[in-house]
Parts: C-alpha cells; structure tokens; sequence
C-alpha cells in the first residue's frame, strides 16, 4: 500500500471530459477553496494534460489522474507512465473505472506499480463480488458504484452504502471506501455519508450544474454536515 495521505471524511470529484482548458482549473480553484472551508479532502481526478497546471494553481486538493499502464520507463509510445504522472505532480491515480476497466491481472500489475512510485491508488468496483476482490490487491481507496448509476442522477441508497462499506472493510479494514454513482447534489451526499460511507464524489452533478463552484461547496459543506452528524 502507498503512503496515502486522504483521511475521511473526503470527496471525489471527476471532470472526465465534459470539462477542459480553463474550466478546469477554475473548477479545481473551487474545489480547492471548499477544501479549506470546510476541512474536508477533496481529490481531484484531472484530465493528464493539466495536472502540472492544476498542481501548481492549487494548495489544498490531492491531484489524481484518471488512468495509467503499468509500463517501465522506455519504449510506449501514449501510453502514460506513472513516473511521469509524479513528476506532473500527481498524488494518485483512478483505477478501472468503467469507462477505463482493466482485467484483474493488469490492475494487479498496476496498483503494484503505483506503489512502486508514491501513488495512492483509487480502484472502481461496480459489484460487491469484484470490490471483494479487488480489497485483496490492498489498493488505498475502493470507489464501490453499481454502474447502471452513473450519470444518472439516480443515487445509491443506504442499502447499498451499507453494504458496500462492510464487503470491502471484512476483507481489508484499512481500505478506504468511497460510494458513489449518480450523485446530483448536496442532499444525495448527506444521505450517503450519513449512512456510513467513508467518502462519496461527482463527476456530471458537478460538470454539468448552471453554477459549478456553487455546487462544489454545497457538496463538501454536505460531507463535513454529514460526517460531524455521524460522529456527534
């Protein structure tokens, strides 16, 4: 396991492509503020080419990219190094998502070289059996998302929530879980922090909304509201 520095209660927050140039980083400036405001980590899963942009414009938020191949330095030609990624200035990177799945073999081989070089690793999971399953490769945080959700609008309940923290802590108690898919706004985040998630996140509730810095904050206000809740 890398050395990760995330501690819950966190947020995810993924562009992917709905956003680039400037709306980048003006959205990244944003989730940086709330970071601070409320005491909550915030990763931010950036698009490769701005990562070095992001890092340096921002103080408070952990920069993750969205992939990486478990290459050696030399020959791959687009493929993305992970010591590049560090000397870009990223923190972490995102795993198997379901727009960039991997077979279990080369996820292995990946997270294991992520550790090589310092990087926390974040892995999707889009069903109880394959979070079990990942939980054994030790990666520092599993995003647990049924992946009929995402995008939707439509959120996970307290159900799933429930579950998808106790299927990945009886296999590795130190995994972080991050639960998510279709989150739209601030109440769906208090619902699924307040129902035991280590962290929750967004991607087109936030790309998409008519105020973006608004909602970054209503989001990570929900999360530290939330989690204070839980802990009271």
């Amino acid at each position: 396991m890398s050395n990760c520095k995330i501690k819950a209660p966190f947020f995810e927050i993924g562009p992917k492509s709905y956003l680039y140039g400037d709306q980048i980083l003006d959205l990244a400036k944003a989730a940086d503020a709330a970071s601070e405001k409320y005491g909550v980590d915030v990763l931010f899963t950036c698009p490769v080419v701005d990562i070095r942009r992001v890092k340096e414009n921002t103080k408070h938020i952990h920069i993750f990219a969205p992939h990486m191949d478990p290459i050696p330095v030399g020959r791959g030609l687009a493929d993305i190094l992970p010591e590049s990624l560090v000397a870009a200035g990223a923190e972490g990177v995102m795993l198997n998502h379901v727009e960039k799945p991997l077979s279990f073999e080369v996820l292995a081989e990946t997270i294991k070289r992520a550790d090589e070089v310092g990087l926390t690793t974040i892995v999707c999971a889009d069903s109880m059996a394959d979070a079990s399953k990942i939980a054994t490769l030790t990666p520092d945080i599993i995003v647990a998302e049924p992946s009929e959700l995402i995008g939707t609008g439509v959120s996970v309940g307290p159900e799933y929530v429930e579950a998808a923290t106790k299927c990945v802590k009886s296999v590795n108690p130190d995994i972080l879980v991050l639960t998510a898919a279709g989150i739209a706004n601030g109440t769906d985040v208090y619902n699924t922090i307040i129902a035991g998630a280590d962290a929750t996140g967004s991607s087109s509730g936030v790309a998409k909304a008519a105020d973006r810095a608004a909602m970054v904050d209503e989001m990570i206000a929900a999360v530290r509201k939330a989690w204070d809740e839980r802990h009271a």
